[in-house]
């Protein structure tokens, strides 16, 4: 398993932004849910419209099975808005050109993924990119290792600040600093 990396440049964040947001409005979406609730991509697909329409997101987690509550952020909540107007709750948010109503799947998200990845030049992407950079900046925010931990149902902060890239980071600025 190929081990991915959160985007740590806030620079090629907008950039990534922008660019979807030209191209393509669903996977601009889909960017955004990822980098602004930290949700798995199993998690994210199965979200419908309907889901998006109040102040959280509340769902059952796929990989633990626990319930689980969001604040939908300003940010998320303004772009979300002209994406869902006129569409019915029961749609899924991230929906498939193929068959009536169904949601992308894990495969497409991680293509449209690495295509980012080709396209700006990013090294270990994949689909818990978008997990790991909500991760990551909300740390680099706020560094509350305990809350993130929470947030991410891990169960240590020595997990959590690998998981997202911190101890990784700590390590390549210790190695570039040391001399012989």
């Amino acid at each position: 398993m190929n081990f991915v990396q959160p985007i740590r440049d806030t620079d090629t964040l907008d950039e990534i932004k922008r660019y979807l947001k030209k191209t393509n409005e669903r996977n601009y979406i889909m960017f955004l849910v990822g980098i602004y609730t930290g949700l798995r991509i199993s998690d994210i697909l199965k979200l419908k419209v309907g889901d998006m329409k109040g102040s959280h997101i509340s769902l059952r987690e796929t990989k633990t099975g626990k319930q689980k509550r969001i604040q939908i952020s300003p940010i998320l909540k303004r772009e979300l808005k002209s994406f869902i107007e006129g569409k019915d709750d029961h749609q899924y948010l991230i929906r498939s050109r193929q068959g009536k109503n169904k949601p992308i799947g894990r495969s497409r998200a991680y293509k449209m993924l690495n295509e980012i990845a080709n396209i700006f030049g990013l090294e270990e992407i994949g689909t818990h990119t978008l997990r790991k950079t909500f991760g990551y900046h909300f740390y680099q925010q706020t560094k509350d290792v305990a809350l993130l931990q929470e947030i991410f149902n891990h169960s240590s902060p020595s997990i959590t600040l690998r998981y997202i890239g911190i101890n990784q980071d700590t390590m390549d600025q210790a190695l570039k600093r040391f001399k012989i």
